[in-house]
């Protein structure tokens, strides 16, 4: 890993790589270990990584995840797979706890939040029965914001606690001001199964994400220059070598048919004098009150690694949810109407640029989660790089999803 010369090599990689996210590390790996490739990547922060990234604080020896909590899952084998080539995984289980007025309960909704919410015991045959009463009030067909699906599909009880201060919070807006498209689900488990993934396959890194990440990029047909803006030396790049472009798509075009929404976090970091502070990893604060949507307190996604901890110590996060401006990091999409309308535009623009490939969560205006954004990039391995450059096929620009 290297930082960035004063101007770009003489002799151009076989590929380019922008961003060092799981995606970007994943063409790299594949095209570099698999087709023999010399790969370039670039990487504007000061680490590999993208928001994977976690590194340790010195104070209290806890690895920090420093865009927020990232939990490994999957049900894709062949994802699995790859990622055990660089990394094994610990038997963590993820569990988030959601605070509403004082009390604390399980989530998802199961059985378990039912009648502690209700106060009173219920079979899974009579919380079913109870919830669908309650959604009853509201035909999830007419509903026409948000409030009014979540009332369809869980009931204004449930709602109320679990959802509407919540989602007032993360939107910075009224649920009645939002669009019933924002959720076509609202799972409700009646049994006391709180873990909070379905997937098969749940783990954290055992040594961390950054070790995986790095491992990633250790090959010696990889290398990868951190603190180094694309768009300072795109020209050196664009239509000289094929380049896979994981940064934002309307900042690719320099926003020229509109910026893209986003929502965005802030992380306030906090080192707290107890050795535990909420006795696990996520709660979520459910009261619209409460600034903040959650806490994080770290120490609690790795429990093997206790002694190691300092005594008497604990950090925490406390996570803001608010729309991203100009400068911020974007990190889910927003993804309205005027949104998808300027989103055509820039595939259209996309599939006109030389020998360039849109991937990625920022690339394609989709939210991905870790094992999605690696399970795509296998896929555009599979199906554009390699033909390219093991068979010759032309490589068609474009790549942002359909």
């Amino acid at each position: 890993m290297s930082s960035p010369d004063a101007a770009p090599a003489d002799d151009l990689p076989d590929l380019l790589v922008v961003g060092s996210g799981f995606f970007g590390l994943t063409i790299a790996e594949r095209c570099a270990s698999e087709l023999g490739l010399k790969v370039l990547v670039l990487e504007r922060r000061y680490h590999l990584g993208g928001n994977a990234y976690s590194e340790k604080d010195p104070e209290t020896g806890i690895e920090v995840h420093k865009y927020g909590t990232h939990l490994f899952h999957t049900s894709n084998k062949r994802v699995w797979e790859y990622v055990n080539r660089f990394t094994t995984f610990t038997g963590y289980q993820h569990r988030v706890f959601g605070k509403y007025q004082g009390q604390v309960y399980p989530l998802p909704m199961n059985l378990g939040l039912i009648n502690s919410f209700f106060g009173k015991s219920h079979t899974p045959e009579e919380a079913r029965a109870l919830i669908a009463e309650q959604a009853g009030e509201i035909d999830t067909d007419q509903a026409q914001n948000l409030e009014e699906k979540g009332i369809s599909l869980i009931g204004r009880p449930l709602y109320e606690a679990f959802v509407k201060g919540y989602t007032a919070k993360q939107w910075q807006t009224d649920p009645k001001e939002l669009s019933p498209d924002i959720i076509s689900r609202l799972p409700v488990r009646y049994t006391f199964d709180n873990r909070y993934f379905n997937d098969t396959y749940e783990g954290l890194p055992t040594d961390g994400y950054t070790a995986w990440l790095e491992r990633m990029a250790d090959h010696p047909n990889i290398e990868v220059r951190v603190d180094t803006d694309f768009f300072d030396v795109r020209e050196h790049y664009v239509g000289k070598v094929p380049i896979v472009y994981t940064g934002p798509v309307d900042e690719y075009f320099d926003n020229s048919e509109g910026r893209l929404s986003w929502r965005t976090v802030d992380l306030e970091q906090e080192i707290v004098d107890v050795d535990d502070f909420q006795g696990t990893g996520v709660v979520n604060y459910n009261d619209e009150d409460v600034p903040y949507t959650r806490i994080l307190e770290f120490k609690h996604l790795h429990p093997e690694r206790a002694s190691s901890y300092a005594p008497g110590k604990t950090l925490i996060v406390r996570e803001y949810s608010r729309f991203a401006e100009e400068g911020d990091e974007p990190y889910y999409p927003i993804n309205t109407a005027e949104d998808r309308a300027k989103l055509l535009k820039y595939r259209e623009l996309a599939k006109a640029e030389p020998l360039v490939l849109f991937g990625g969560r920022l690339g394609t205006y989709k939210y991905l989660d870790m094992h999605m954004a690696i399970g795509s990039a296998l896929s555009m391995f599979d199906n554009k790089l390699r033909p390219h450059f093991a068979e010759g096929a032309e490589l068609t620009s474009g790549g942002v999803d359909e």
